[in-house]
Parts: C-alpha cells; sequence; structure tokens
C-alpha cells in the first residue's frame, strides 16, 4: 500500500546529475584561472611544429592549418607561439621541440604570462617597440600602453571626464615636450590661439615672477632699489624674504599660488621702499640715479626728433613749436635748480 505524499508538498529527490558539459567547462575555466594565456600557448606549442621542421618528421601542423582549426587568424596563433618561445629561452617552459600533441606539463602563473604575450602586431612596429620601452620603463604591461595608443577617442574621454587622468596626461605632455620640439611649437600655438589659455599663462607668469622676486633677495641677500641700483640687504628684510618664501614653498601643486605671491611681492617691495628712504646716503643716490635715468630716456626721445630726412614744412603745426618752447623753459629751469644748488655748496663758502 503506497503512502501518498500531503497535498501541496514535492516528493523528496536528490541531487540532479551533474552534467558531463558543465563539468568539462568548469575544469577548462580552472586550468585558465590558474594559468592565464599559458593554457593556450601550451595547446600551440605542442600542436604547432617549429620552424624548419617539415610535415614528415612530426604529427604537428603549421601556424595556418592550426588557425584553420582554430577560427582565427594565423596571426593571433604566431603571438601565442613566439610567446611561448619567448618563455622557453627564459627557461620557464619547455621547448617546442620537447612537447608532442596532447601532452600535459606544468604551467608558470598566469600573471607571468603577461610579461612574455604581446596581444597586438603593432608591438612589432617602430611605434610598437617605443610605446612597450616606455610602459616598461613605467613599471605597467606593454599591453596596457599600446591598448591605449591604439584607441585615443577612448582616451580622449578619460581625460576628458576624469580629472586623475587629465593630470596624469598633463604631467606626460610635460615631460614630452622637453625633447619635442615640434610639440613645444603646436602646444605654445594652441594657447595664444585659446584666449582662456592665455590670461591663465599671463596670470602664472605674473605670479612665478613676484616669487622669483622674493626668492632672489631670500637666495642672494640683495635687493633692487626702485631706481635700479643694486644693494644689500637688511637682515630683517632678507629674513622677512626667507619666511615668505617657505610659505610659498610648502604650498601644494593644485592650491593657486596667485594670491600668496601677490602678497609676498607687495610686502618685500614697501620694505625696500622703507630700506632705501631710512638710510640718507642710500636715498641721496636713489634720487641721483633717477635723475640720470630719466635724463638719459629724454635725451634718447629728443635725439629722434630729426628733420634730417624730411621738409619740415611738410608736417608743421603751431603746437609743436609751443611745446617745444615749454620744453625748453622746463629744460632751462632744471639747469638753473642744479647750477644753484651746486653754487650753495660747500665749495661755495
Amino acid at each position: 500500500m503506497s503512502v501518498e505524499p500531503p497535498a501541496g508538498t514535492l516528493p523528496a529527490t536528490g541531487p540532479a546529475p551533474l552534467s558531463d558539459l558543465v563539468a568539462r567547462d568548469a575544469r577548462e575555466f580552472g586550468v585558465y584561472a590558474r594559468t592565464g594565456g599559458w593554457a593556450f600557448g601550451l595547446m600551440v606549442a605542442r600542436s604547432v611544429r617549429p620552424g624548419g621542421q617539415s610535415a614528415d618528421e612530426t604529427p604537428k601542423v603549421s601556424a595556418k592549418e592550426f588557425a584553420e582549426l582554430a577560427g582565427c587568424s594565423p596571426e593571433r596563433v604566431m603571438r601565442y607561439y613566439k610567446a611561448w618561445d619567448r618563455a622557453a629561452d627564459d627557461g620557464l617552459v619547455p621547448h617546442f621541440e620537447e612537447l608532442a600533441p596532447g601532452q600535459e606539463v606544468e604551467l608558470p602563473d598566469a600573471e607571468v604570462w603577461l610579461a612574455y604575450y604581446v596581444s597586438r602586431s603593432s608591438a612589432a612596429s617602430e611605434r610598437g617597440t617605443a610605446i612597450a620601452e616606455a610602459a616598461e620603463a613605467e613599471g605597467i604591461r606593454p599591453t596596457k600602453a599600446l591598448e591605449v595608443a591604439e584607441n585615443p577617442t577612448a582616451l580622449r574621454a578619460a581625460i576628458l571626464a576624469d580629472p586623475s587622468t587629465a593630470r596624469a596626461a598633463r604631467a606626460a605632455l610635460l615631460d614630452r615636450i622637453k625633447e619635442d620640439p615640434d610639440l613645444q611649437t603646436e602646444l605654445a600655438r594652441d594657447v595664444v590661439r585659446t584666449d582662456d589659455l592665455k590670461k591663465a599663462v599671463a596670470s602664472e607668469s605674473r605670479s612665478a615672477d613676484r616669487i622669483g622676486y622674493v626668492r632672489q633677495i631670500a637666495e642672494s641677500g640683495q635687493i633692487k632699489t626702485p631706481a635700479g641700483q643694486t644693494v644689500d640687504a637688511p637682515v630683517e628684510l632678507r629674513q622677512e624674504a626667507e619666511r615668505h618664501l617657505s610659505l610659498l614653498d610648502e604650498l601644494d601643486d593644485d592650491e593657486d599660488s596667485g594670491e600668496w605671491a601677490s602678497e609676498a611681492y607687495d610686502t618685500m617691495k614697501s620694505l625696500v621702499v622703507e630700506t632705501v628712504e631710512a638710510d640718507p646716503e642710500l636715498r641721496v643716490q636713489e634720487r641721483r640715479t633717477k635723475f640720470y635715468s630719466s635724463l638719459q630716456r629724454a635725451t634718447r626721445v629728443f635725439e629722434e626728433l630729426t628733420f634730417d630726412d624730411v621738409d619740415a614744412q611738410e608736417f608743421y603745426e603751431d603746437d609743436m613749436v609751443q611745446q617745444l618752447e615749454e620744453l625748453q623753459q622746463a629744460i632751462g629751469s632744471c639747469i638753473a635748480a642744479l647750477r644753484g644748488a651746486r653754487g650753495a655748496g660747500p665749495e661755495a663758502g
């Protein structure tokens, strides 16, 4: 007599039988998870005959035949072939001649594969070789750099969307323009053609000049007066320059130094003027230097007023003569003042 299960319940069943296809997929997945491309490299190494070996000597097939059987290109097969060959030369895996179809060998870790396999044919070109070498110098996989180089649109998208990528690109460009005059010219042209960039460059240049002014005082211990004299800076003034410079040097790269630079520059300029005014001898020399400078500029300008190659009647105006007469009177007054000062000097007594 059979007992029916209560209504609404399912009969007890054991686990479903494991599909052979699922089990095979799991095993193959495990092999690849442990070994990465080595698993496929082994398939090529034990099935594709080495160069120089005829079909009569081995059951292996050519790379072209293997590719046709695999449904891929011979170039892809040869990239695995060359990767295995490089690893064999380094002693990581057996050479092709030591392997037979279906043979299993212990494979290196998956991470090691990337050091031997180049997934793109562009790596064989001069450009690709340069990119691969630069990637190795930076400590990254060549395949990553080659992938980026082959997809500049993706690189542009990353730069536009991600500030950190943009900063990395900027740093790379700055490193490159040191050895690429053409790129320097192109970037400079781009800057002057873009108003916002041109303004930013002018602002940064002004900040750099102001920081340079403070740094020069702190490091050389000398100041340049408004009239252009170079004299030793007082100890207090130099210490103030060093203090401001220390604050500027502590700023992070991403901090705007413009406001700090302006404050330091204005402070030092004021202190330089105070230094000149506090020293009677320096103050007199400063005024003498300013006078000579102005006199030399006026002389150069007046020397340009020549009629050697033109008839004055062609452009004569009454106010020209008037201005020259006023200038003559001013010069006469200046000469009289200087002669009067000389006459009032100590030697006059």
